[in-house]
C-alpha cells in the first residue's frame, strides 16, 4: 500500500500516477479565497471550519500570494472568517475556540505581512470591514478578557496571549498599528493583572504578560493624542491650546470616570484627548499579590540572563535586586577578546524599567526575596516562567552599539530608582541587609575572585559596588561617554540621598574614589582621541564634584571622622592626577577654542581640591624633613592631616547636592521608541509556527468526543 507524506497542505501518495491530494481544511481556505460565499453551498460551512486542525503555515502563506487588488476582491469572504472567529470564541466546543485563536493569528499575519506598505485604517477594513470594526474588536476583547479570566484551559489562556501578542506586534512601529485603537477602549488591563497576581497562572503566563503589558503601555506613548471629530474654523485655535496646555475652551465638559479622555465642548467643536489607559492603570496600580507578582516573572527573567554568566557550581542568589545588578554587571566585556554572546532580554528590561518608572508602590519589590526563585528544580510538567526563547530578546550578538543600549536601559533603571524616595530609604535601610553576588570581569591586572563570604549589607553598597565596577571596567577605545555620565549621575543621586537624610553608610569609600582618579587619568591620556568624539569635560565636571560633595558635605555621611581623614589622603596621594587635569583644563580654558567654557567650569570646580592639596603637600614635606623620613606612612600622613585641618580654608560651593530629575519625555523618548521597535521585531520573530502548535492543545482536549 502507498505510504502517505503531509506537506504544504498536500495528502501526497507515493505513487507518480495519482495527484497530490489536498486536506480537506486547505480544501475549503481554497474556499475562502473565492469571490463567492464559501456557505452558499454549503450551510454548516463555518461550523464544519472550525472543527478542522488549523493549517497555519498554507493560511498565512496564501494570504501573503495574493497581490493587492486579488485581496480587495475576497474582502468579504475575509471580513467573514474573521467575524465567524471571533463568534466561535463563545463556543462551548474547546477545540473550535482553539481553532478560531490560532485561524485569527494567521490572518491577522498574514494581511499585515501583505499590506507593509498600506495605511492601518487599510488593514482594519480588509480583516473586518470599517462599519463592523467597532463591534468585532469589542466582541473580540470581550472574549479574550473572558478566556483570559476563567478558570479553564491553561493552553487557551497561553494561545490568547500569543493572540494578543500577535496584534500588537505585526508593526514594526507599535503607534501606527491602528488596530490597537480597540484594545486601548477594551482594555484588557485587569486580566493581566489577574494572570500576575495568581501563582498558577503566572508560573504558566506571567512571562508573556508582562511582555504584553510592557508593549501595551509603550502605544502612542509620546503623541499628543488630540482627536479632532468635529470640524469648524476656529477648531485649529482650540487644539493648539491644548497642545500648549493653555486655558481649556469655554464650556467644556469633565473627564469621563476613568480619567483617560477629557472632552471639550464648545459651540463649534468637539475635541477628545485621550490617554493610554495602560499608562493610566499602571502607574496607580497598589495590589500587593499582582506587584509581587510581576517582580518575581521579571526576576526570574533576569535570573535566566545571570545563569548564562555563572559557573554552575557557584551559589544561586534569588534575590530581585540580586538578579538586576548581575544583568547589568554583566552587561558589557571591556576587552573585546572576552565578549560572551548572550541572548538580551530588553523586553523583560523595559517591562521593569515601565514598573519602576510608573508605579512607586513597585518599588516595595525590590527589597523582597522570593521564595519561589530558589534553586532550579526538575518540575513535574516543565512549564518554565521564562521560555527557552524568550519573546523580545535579541540573538546573541557581538554588536556593540545593541550591547550600549541595553546597558543604557539598565543605567536608566538604576537612575529611576536613585532619585526615588521610597527606593531610597529600602536601599538605605539597615535592617534589610542582602548579599549580592555581583559579577566581577576577569581583567589583566585582577583575577575573578569568587568570594564564598559575602557581607550582608544594604542593597545600596550592592549599586555602589556596581558603579565601581562599570567604572574600571570600560575604559576602552569605544568609550561609552553617555554610560559613563548615567552611571556617576547614579552615585551623584545616592549621595543626595544619604546627605539629605544624614544616612551614615558603611561603605568602602576608598574604592570609589580610587575608580574616579583613575577615570580622571583616563580621560587625561586620551585626550585627544576622545575629544574628538565626546565632550569629556562634562564627564570630568562630575567626577570633581563627587569628591567636591564629599569635602563640603562628608561629615554629614561619612561613617566615621577617620573616613573623612581617608578622603583627605586620598586626595593628596594622587595630587598628581588633579594637577594634571588643572593643567589641562587651564590650557584649554585659555585658548579661544572650542572648549573653552566648557574647561573653565572645570577649572573653577577644582578650586577646592587644589586647596587641599597646596595646603598640607608642604606639612607633609616639612613633617617628613623635619624627622628625617624618606617616605611617610600612610597613618604618617593622616597625622599631619588631623593636626592641620584648622587652618585650611576651602570655598563653599552652591549647587552640589542638586541634580535635573529624570525626564522621558523629552530626552529619551528617541531611544525607548527605537528600543520597542527592535523589541516589537524580536516579539514577532519568536511567535514562529510552532509556538502556535496545536499539539499540547489536542492532547489537553483529547477526553473530547
Amino acid at each position: 500500500m502507498a505510504q502517505v507524506e503531509k506537506r504544504g497542505g498536500l495528502l501526497r501518495k507515493s505513487s507518480a500516477s495519482k495527484k497530490p491530494l489536498k486536506e480537506k481544511v486547505v480544501l475549503m481556505y481554497d474556499e475562502i479565497f473565492m469571490t463567492e460565499d464559501p456557505s452558499k453551498c454549503s450551510p454548516r460551512f463555518w461550523e464544519e471550519l472550525f472543527l478542522m486542525k488549523v493549517n497555519l503555515e498554507y493560511l498565512e502563506g496564501k494570504l501573503e500570494s495574493l497581490d493587492g487588488e486579488e485581496l480587495m476582491k475576497i474582502k468579504d469572504n475575509i471580513n467573514c472568517l474573521f467575524q465567524h472567529c471571533i463568534q466561535a470564541l463563545g463556543e462551548e466546543h474547546p477545540i473550535r475556540v482553539v481553532n478560531a485563536l490560532q485561524t485569527l493569528c494567521a490572518l491577522i499575519r498574514g494581511v499585515h505581512q501583505k499590506n507593509k506598505s498600506t495605511s492601518g485604517f487599510d488593514i482594519i477594513n480588509m480583516l473586518m470591514g470599517f462599519d463592523k470594526a467597532e463591534l468585532c474588536m469589542k466582541n473580540l476583547m470581550e472574549s479574550l478578557d473572558s478566556l483570559l479570566c476563567a478558570e479553564g484551559s491553561e493552553s487557551l489562556k497561553s494561545l490568547c496571549l500569543k493572540l494578543l501578542l500577535c496584534l500588537v506586534t505585526v508593526t514594526d512601529n507599535i503607534s501606527q498599528n491602528t488596530i490597537l485603537e480597540y484594545v486601548m477602549i477594551n482594555s484588557i488591563f485587569e486580566a493581566i493583572l489577574q494572570i500576575l497576581s495568581h501563582p498558577p497562572s503566572r508560573r504558566e503566563h506571567g512571562y508573556d504578560a508582562v511582555v504584553l503589558l510592557a508593549l501595551l503601555v509603550n502605544y502612542r506613548k509620546y503623541e499628543e493624542m488630540i482627536q479632532l471629530l468635529y470640524e469648524f474654523k476656529y477648531m485649529t485655535i482650540y487644539a493648539a491650546q491644548l497642545r500648549l496646555g493653555l486655558e481649556k475652551p469655554k464650556n467644556s465638559s469633565s473627564a469621563l470616570s476613568d480619567g483617560t479622555i477629557i472632552k471639550f465642548q464648545c459651540p463649534d467643536q468637539i475635541v477628545v484627548w485621550s490617554v493610554n489607559p495602560y499608562i493610566v492603570k499602571l502607574s496607580i496600580v497598589d495590589d500587593e499579590a499582582t506587584l509581587n507578582g510581576m517582580g518575581l516573572v521579571i526576576a526570574q527573567a533576569l535570573s535566566e540572563y545571570n545563569r548564562q554568566y555563572k559557573d554552575k557550581e557557584e551559589e544561586h542568589q534569588s534575590g530581585f535586586f540580586s538578579a538586576l545588578t548581575n544583568m547589568v554587571g554583566s552587561m558589557f566585556i571591556a576587552d573585546a577578546h572576552e565578549k560572551i554572546s548572550v541572548q538580551t532580554n530588553e523586553a523583560i528590561l523595559l517591562a521593569l524599567y515601565e514598573a519602576v518608572h510608573l508605579n512607586r508602590n513597585f518599588i516595595t519589590v525590590l527589597a523582597q526575596s522570593h521564595p519561589e526563585m530558589g534553586l532550579v528544580t526538575t518540575p513535574v510538567s516543565p512549564a518554565p516562567t521564562t521560555p527557552v526563547t524568550p519573546l523580545g530578546t535579541t540573538p546573541p550578538s557581538s554588536d556593540d552599539e545593541h550591547r550600549l543600549h541595553s546597558g543604557k536601559l539598565c543605567l536608566i533603571i538604576l537612575t529611576c530608582i536613585a532619585e526615588d524616595q521610597y527606593a531610597n530609604a529600602f536601599l538605605h535601610d539597615d535592617n534589610m541587609n542582602f548579599r549580592v553576588n555581583l559579577h566581577r570581569m576577569p581583567m589583566r591586572h585582577r583575577k575573578k575572585a569568587a568570594d564564598k563570604n559575602l557581607p550582608c549589607r544594604p542593597l545600596v553598597c550592592a549599586v555602589l559596588d556596581l558603579m565601581v565596577e562599570f567604572i574600571v571596567t570600560h575604559m576602552m577605545k569605544e568609550f561609552p561617554m553617555d554610560l559613563y555620565i548615567r552611571c556617576i549621575q547614579v552615585v551623584h543621586k545616592l549621595l543626595c540621598y544619604q546627605k539629605k537624610c544624614r544616612v551614615r553608610l558603611h561603605y568602602t569609600w576608598r574604592e570609589l574614589w580610587s575608580a574616579l582618579i583613575n577615570l580622571l587619568k583616563f580621560l587625561m591620556s586620551n585626550e585627544t582621541v576622545l575629544l574628538a568624539k565626546h565632550n569629556i569635560f562634562t564627564l570630568a565636571l562630575m567626577i570633581v564634584n563627587l569628591f567636591n560633595m564629599f569635602i563640603t558635605y562628608g561629615d554629614t555621611f561619612l561613617p566615621t571622622p577617620s573616613s573623612y581623614d581617608e578622603l583627605y589622603y586620598e586626595i593628596i596621594r594622587m595630587h598628581q592626577s588633579f594637577d594634571n587635569l588643572y593643567s589641562m583644563v587651564l590650557r584649554l580654558s585659555t585658548n579661544a577654542g572650542q572648549w573653552k567654557e566648557a574647561a573653565s567650569k572645570v577649572t573653577h570646580a577644582l578650586v577646592n581640591i587644589r586647596a587641599i592639596i597646596n595646603h598640607f603637600n608642604p606639612k607633609i614635606e616639612s613633617y617628613a624633613a623635619v624627622n628625617h623620613i624618606s617616605q611617610l606612612s600612610e597613618e604618617q600622613v593622616l597625622e599631619v592631616v588631623r593636626a592641620n585641618y584648622d587652618t585650611l580654608t576651602l570655598k563653599l560651593q552652591d549647587g552640589l547636592d542638586q541634580y535635573e530629575r529624570y525626564s522621558e519625555q523629552h530626552k529619551e523618548a528617541a531611544f525607548f521608541k527605537e528600543l520597542v521597535r527592535s523589541i516589537s521585531t524580536n516579539v514577532r520573530r519568536n511567535l514562529a509556527f510552532h509556538t502556535l502548535s496545536q499539539e499540547v492543545l489536542l492532547k489537553e482536549f483529547s477526553t473530547i468526543s
